[in-house]
């Protein structure tokens, strides 16, 4: 039996030895942008001096060569290296290198000739200083809304909100401060809401954007909040109905009196003198004036 135990094992190592074999020390690397990362591909058995390496990077338009017959291609022509025998460096990440990447090697002298492995790299992005958007005033018991939006950060950003230095929680009942506030909060859109704003709602507002890579911060604003001051509404409309009705029952005041009539008599209106019985007037067209001839009635 111990015979036919060691002729097993002997024949497995013979069988690896004319296998390619592939191993990576890390399946999901990740990195924050402009650092270094590195795709490991170790080749753990081969027995072919010269294998061919490939890498590739895979998209959703389909795979493209990053390394290929010693050299590097794409985008990563300046920014990677290859440490032998088949690990990909890249020395410069920036955020259009997250994607798949696979490692090939071709082995023609081996009895298994190729093997591949699938490398997910991560590159973060820190956020940038979000937009952030604070009402200046607000109506005692109405509602608010604040606003924060950050697009350029990878992971996609996360928001935290902040009332006079102080964090407010997600959920007010869950701190003593914030208990008696009614609002929601939404880390994943940045959204804060007042359903009736209180009085200790007023100070100054700032939002936090953070992901895995680092947060940034917009500049601190402030929110005050005022009273609805009914009864001085409600005398100031009545003011304005009193004067503006002064003002009519003076025009139509006016109006009796005459004030506004078009038709005044000036000194130099000429009126035709009325015609007389038996006189005819006529006027020439040399003179201009009126001479009249008498007529007899027989």
């Amino acid at each position: 039996d111990r015979a036919v135990i060691i002729s097993e094992k002997e024949a497995y190592g013979y069988l690896s030895v004319l296998a390619v074999v592939l191993k990576t020390n890390n399946a999901s690397p990740w990195t924050n942008e402009f650092d270094k990362v590195e795709l490991s591909c170790v080749i753990e058995s081969i027995s072919t001096i010269n294998p061919r390496i490939e890498w590739k990077k895979i998209t959703s338009g389909g795979p493209s060569y990053v390394y290929f017959d010693k050299k590097i291609y794409g985008d990563l022509e300046n920014r990677a290296v290859i440490r032998e025998p088949a690990t990909l460096l890249i020395t410069n990440a920036t955020r259009s290198d997250t994607a798949k990447y696979r490692c090939e090697v071709t082995a023609a002298e081996d009895q298994k000739a190729f093997d591949e492995i699938l490398i997910d790299l991560v590159v973060r992005v820190k956020p940038v200083v979000p937009k952030c958007s604070v009402p200046k005033s607000v109506p005692l018991g109405k509602s608010a809304e604040l606003s924060c939006v950050e697009e350029e950060g990878f992971p996609k950003s996360r928001y935290q909100w902040f009332k006079n230095m102080e964090e407010i929680p997600d959920d007010p009942k869950t701190s003593v401060k914030f208990f008696n506030s009614s609002y929601t909060l939404s880390t994943e859109t940045g959204t804060l809401k007042f359903i009736s704003v209180r009085k200790e709602d007023a100070g100054e507002y700032y939002c936090r954007a953070k992901n895995d890579a680092g947060h940034t911060q917009c500049a601190p604003q402030k929110m005050e909040v005022y009273d609805i001051d009914i009864v001085g509404i409600i005398l100031g409309v009545l003011v304005v109905v009193v004067v503006l009705l002064c003002i009519t029952v003076g025009i139509c005041c006016a109006y009796k009196q005459g004030y506004f009539s078009s038709q005044q008599q000036t000194g130099n209106n000429y009126k035709v003198p009325a015609k007389g019985d038996g006189v005819d007037y006529v006027r020439t067209e040399d003179e201009g004036d009126f001479r009249h001839k008498s007529s007899f009635v027989i």
